[in-house]
Order: C-alpha cells, then sequence, then structure tokens
C-alpha cells in the first residue's frame, strides 16, 4: 500500500534485460515493495549504493517504459503505524493516460490527461487519481479525459515539469471507485435496488 506521496526521485543506472536498476538515497531490503512511476515493484538485488528491481513482460506491456529513464518517482510501501498522508494507492496501474493539454492558470498548471474510455467510469469529480505514483485530485471530468491542477512545487519536484503534450503516463484509478463499481454492477436493474440489496451485497465483502 501506498500514499502516492514521491518520497525521492531515484536515478536509473540502467536497464536490461528485464531489470531496473535505480541509485537513491533510500537503501531497501531484498523483497521489499517500493513503487516506481506507480508501478509496485520487487526489490530482487541491492548493493551499496543502487538497488535493483525486476520487471515482468506484461509489467512492460502495460507501464509507459519510456519514462523509466533518467529520473523515476519513487515510494517505498507503507509500513504498520505510518502516518497516513496522501490518498490510498495499490500500485497497480489500471493503463496508460496521454498528456491531451496543458494551460496555464494563474499560479498552477492544468494539465489535461486522455485515457480508454472503459476506464473512465473510474475517474470521479474530487475523486483521486494516480499519475507516474503521483496521487492528485481530479477537478473535472470530460467526454475522454479529466483535468487536473497542479501547484508549482508539484511541477518542480516530479516528472510533471518533463510532461508535453503526447507523453504517456501510468494511471491508477481511485481504488474505492473500482471497488464501489463492481460491487453494484451485479445485474441488478435499477428498479430493484434497495436499501435491503446494497446491505446483501455489502455483506459479500
Amino acid at each position: 500500500m501506498f500514499t502516492g506521496l514521491i518520497r525521492e526521485m531515484g536515478k536509473v543506472v540502467s536497464f536490461q534485460n528485464n531489470y531496473l536498476t535505480l541509485k537513491a538515497k533510500y537503501n531497501p531490503k531484498i523483497g521489499d515493495s517500493i513503487a516506481i512511476n506507480g508501478a509496485c515493484l520487487t526489490v530482487v538485488k541491492t548493493s551499496k549504493d543502487t538497488f535493483t528491481v525486476e520487471l515482468s513482460p506484461e509489467s512492460q506491456n502495460i507501464l509507459a517504459m519510456e519514462n523509466y529513464k533518467d529520473e523515476v518517482h519513487m515510494e517505498p510501501a507503507m509500513m504498520m503505524g505510518d502516518r497516513f498522508e496522501g490518498h490510498i494507492v495499490q500500485g497497480h496501474v489500471d493503463c496508460l493516460g496521454t498528456i491531451k493539454s496543458i494551460k496555464q492558470n494563474g499560479n498552477s498548471t492544468d494539465f489535461y490527461v486522455s485515457l480508454p474510455a472503459e476506464y473512465l467510469k473510474y475517474v470521479i469529480p474530487k475523486g483521486s487519481i494516480t499519475i507516474d505514483g503521483v496521487s492528485l485530485t481530479v477537478n473535472e471530468v470530460l467526454k475522454d479525459s479529466f483535468r487536473l491542477t497542479i501547484i508549482p512545487h508539484t511541477v518542480k519536484n516530479t516528472l510533471f515539469c518533463r510532461y508535453k503534450i503526447g507523453t504517456k503516463v501510468n494511471l491508477e484509478t481511485d481504488m474505492f471507485a473500482r471497488y464501489i463499481y463492481n460491487m453494484f454492477k451485479g445485474g441488478n436493474k435499477k428498479e430493484d435496488m434497495s436499501w435491503d440489496v446494497v446491505d446483501a451485497i455489502m455483506a459479500r465483502y
């Protein structure tokens, strides 16, 4: 489990034979989970100054691999008793989004991100969404995209400073939206939905 708050920018040392090696201040142990650009990966090797994670072919097919170079977002998995900040993030990337438009908006920047139509139902106004591991609040949902308003601090200290129109990004939609949608899509007609039915569905989880 993660919070979507980037703890450090890791430097990519190499990416060869499915192994991504990073240099960072953070010093994980073998077997630790760490989110790299929002994808939960497992540490398989460590050295004095670096650590290595392994990416399966499935992960590489899903993720925006063009962003796994130079610097990447890093967030270690939460530990029991950690202070909870940000949003609830699983590190499970749903799909790729595309930066559709970037507009200045006073002291902030609006990023418009398009995504596959089948995932738009999980994007909710004022809900959360995770972009390359950065958990943010959705300001507006449009026909085929959504709008984020990013403050200068976030732009300066994350990969948002490098995003351009057409950049692909890893997207993780709101976990609660996914669960609720799947809980209530079970074939009940609207006219049959009652609080008794809701209670029965909730009792299954």
